[in-house]
């Protein structure tokens, strides 16, 4: 039975003329849920969902990661939980608790090796996707995340129109063959009435360790070019530096002071 009454996104959802389709677990209280999408893969999408997470959750806030890349999950890794495994506990499906106490659930915490491939069919990974926001116990959140797979396919369009999301979060990088595709994605949030609440960009520059000097590597014309023509704010820059890249090697662990204060901006600009 579909329950919209108190859907964060009833003002403002793309079905509201067509009748809501949208259904809410009655055990769960979710205050804000916020989309993290890219038009591309490769772009660091899960990284910058996994740093949020642990952002908002240092900051005291109870916070969940839904992750929709059913066919690409790098989520559990990414939160230090890839040899745990989610089950039922006949009311629903419990999730995995990492050590910060982020809940997490992924398509990669219900198989037997974390490298064993999801070869499903459209239909069966958005009904997936589904579950995972309607059959997961999430309990009491904050802020659940949703690290969305690159593109404009079945599952964004499952997720903008059957979870009451807040908004969404593009992740770019500066370049302007990116910055074309993500405009697709942008584009369809519009369509379907979803806010886009801003862009990360990710490696977005090097630091000299020497004098500390931000070298760019692309020009940087192309990404306020992008920002002015899509009418988006940019929420932050991320550097591309060996302490991200240990992220998807080793999980989200301690980071560094400068990498906290970006993260900290950001997520002042979209809570």
């Amino acid at each position: 039975m579909s329950n919209c009454n108190s859907c964060p996104s009833k003002n403002k959802c793309s079905t509201k003329d067509t009748g809501c389709n949208i259904i809410n677990n009655p055990n769960n209280k979710i205050k804000n849920i916020i989309g993290v999408m890219s038009g591309k893969g490769g772009v660091g999408k899960s990284t910058v969902t996994s740093l949020l997470a642990k952002k908002l959750n240092s900051m005291g806030y109870t916070v969940g990661i839904l992750d929709a890349d059913i066919t690409g999950p790098s989520i559990p890794r990414l939160m230090g939980v890839k040899d745990a495994k989610a089950f039922s506990n006949g009311k629903g499906i419990v999730p995995i608790c990492n050590p910060q106490n982020i809940k997490v659930m992924s398509i990669n915490l219900m198989v037997a090796s974390e490298s064993e491939p999801i070869v499903w069919k459209g239909p069966i990974v958005s009904n997936a996707v589904k579950q995972f926001y309607t059959d997961v116990l999430w309990g009491e959140l904050d802020y659940l995340l949703i690290d969305m797979p690159p593109g404009t396919g079945d599952v964004a369009l499952t997720v903008m129109q059957n979870i009451p999301i807040n908004g969404i979060v593009m992740v770019s990088i500066p370049q302007d063959l990116v910055s074309m595709i993500v405009s697709k994605a942008v584009k369809m949030a519009n369509m379907l009435n979803i806010d886009v609440l801003g862009v990360v960009e990710n490696m977005s520059y090097i630091q000299c360790p020497d004098c500390d000097k931000k070298i760019k590597l692309f020009d940087g014309d192309e990404t306020e070019k992008f920002l002015s023509d899509m009418n988006l704010s940019l929420l932050g820059e991320l550097p591309m530096t060996k302490e991200i890249v240990n992220i998807t090697h080793h999980g989200v662990t301690e980071i560094s002071d400068e990498l906290d204060s970006t993260l900290e901006s950001i997520v002042n600009k979209i809570k």
